[in-house]
């Protein structure tokens, strides 16, 4: 049996730090939604083991690797002796805030249920994927949501309206536990108003949801590495009327209501940098299947 399953990207609306828990993890408030940026997951069953391959050299091909991840979870939890080889066809960059591994171990997740029929809720997989990444059970889900605790305890929203989002990464990656490290509550200057960035989302306010856009780890990132600062003023001179840095960076994202604006940011963009991105709000929620 052979399975495709999309694996969407995602991007912060709001990204908020509240304080640094217990067990070592920091207390989030973000709000999060889909784009049409998306890797596809071929799954084909062989008789054993689990076999894993990709179009991008930037992933690896072992436990390091999310999806392979969670194909072990699964045959460990289920007790599953069929194996299985993964095909990452990779459109999402590494690395870049945007949730790409995050996003292939949820559809690894949804297509081995399917595979071998397990009969698992969304919520079950969910929950099974809080044990691979803090960013996986939302993408299990997908759509637009508000999510808290370390990103799993979510709260669906309306989806954005209709806009083009072009997206810019450098050509360095980031450490997220890095960024999280040398993060300060004391050194943010703005935070994110949740309450207005629902009311905008709830309203369909383009402009509203332009307005709102915040993400409190800017404050690491941006001092960090000025080409993230600098691509985000050249977006906003190019046009785009809402830019911000999607989770620990460093892709920088801006939203747009118009086709011919959207390409102009990405034509000015392609000066910077390579790879340069122009996708579709996706939003709603992603049925698992290509098919």
């Amino acid at each position: 049996m052979d399975i495709s399953v999309k694996a969407p990207a995602k991007i912060n609306l709001t990204l908020d730090v509240l304080h640094k828990r217990d067990d070592g993890y920091h207390e989030l408030e973000m709000v999060m939604t889909t784009i049409d940026l998306a890797d596809r997951i071929d799954l084909t069953e062989k008789r054993e083991g689990i076999g894993l391959e990709s179009t991008s050299g930037f992933v690896p091909f072992d436990s390091r690797n999310l999806a392979y991840r969670a194909a072990a979870l699964i045959k460990e939890r289920f007790n599953i002796k069929k194996g299985v080889h993964i095909k990452i066809n990779k459109e999402i960059p590494v690395a870049a805030g945007l949730a790409g591994g995050s996003s292939d171990a949820a559809a690894t997740l949804k297509g081995l249920n399917r595979m071998w029929d397990l009969g698992l809720t969304v919520e079950e997989l969910a929950e099974l994927g809080l044990k691979l990444g803090s960013d996986v059970p939302f993408c299990v889900y997908g759509g637009t949501a508000i999510a808290r605790g370390r990103g799993e305890k979510l709260t669906p929203l309306p989806s954005p309206p209709p806009c083009w989002v072009v997206l810019v990464k450098p050509p360095h990656g980031i450490s997220t536990a890095e960024v999280f490290n040398a993060f300060r509550l004391d050194q943010v200057t703005s935070r994110p108003q949740l309450n207005n960035m629902q009311e905008a989302l709830e309203k369909r306010d383009f402009s509203g949801i332009c307005q709102e856009l915040s993400n409190v780890l800017e404050s690491v990132t941006l001092k960090q590495y000025p080409k993230v600062r600098h691509l985000k003023e050249r977006m906003k001179a190019f046009g785009a009327p809402g830019v911000l840095m999607s989770g620990s960076g460093p892709t920088v994202f801006g939203l747009v209501e118009h086709e011919n604006t959207a390409k102009r940011v990405m034509n000015g963009l392609r000066g910077f940098c390579r790879q340069v991105y122009t996708v579709r709000m996706l939003g709603g929620l992603e049925e698992p299947s290509l098919d």
